[in-house]
C-alpha cells in the first residue's frame, strides 16, 4: 500500500509543478518524456551519493554496471551474457 500512496503524492507534486511552470497536464510527449528521463537519472543520485559517502571511488564501471542499466532499461551486463535457463 505504501507504494501507491507514495506514488500518488509524488503525482500530486508533479501536477502541481505543471501548474506553476503553466504546463497542460497531461503534458506535450516530449516534455512527459523528458520529465520521465529526469526521474530516472534523479534515481542514480542517491547511489552515487552513498557511495561517494563511504569513500568507495565512482568509476565508469560501477555507473555502467550500476546505473546505466536502471536509466535506459537494458539488462546488466551480467545478466545479457549468461547462458539462457
Amino acid at each position: 500500500m505504501k507504494p501507491y500512496v507514495i506514488s500518488l503524492l509524488t503525482g500530486i507534486l508533479a501536477g502541481v509543478i505543471y501548474s506553476l511552470l503553466q504546463v497542460r497536464s497531461p503534458a506535450p510527449p516530449v516534455i512527459a518524456l523528458l520529465g520521465l528521463l529526469g526521474m530516472l537519472i534523479g534515481e542514480q543520485i542517491v547511489p552515487v551519493c552513498r557511495r561517494l559517502a563511504k569513500r568507495e571511488p565512482v568509476t565508469m564501471a560501477w555507473f555502467r554496471a550500476e546505473c546505466v542499466p536502471k536509466i535506459s532499461g537494458a539488462p546488466p551486463s551480467d545478466v545479457r551474457k549468461s547462458p539462457p535457463t
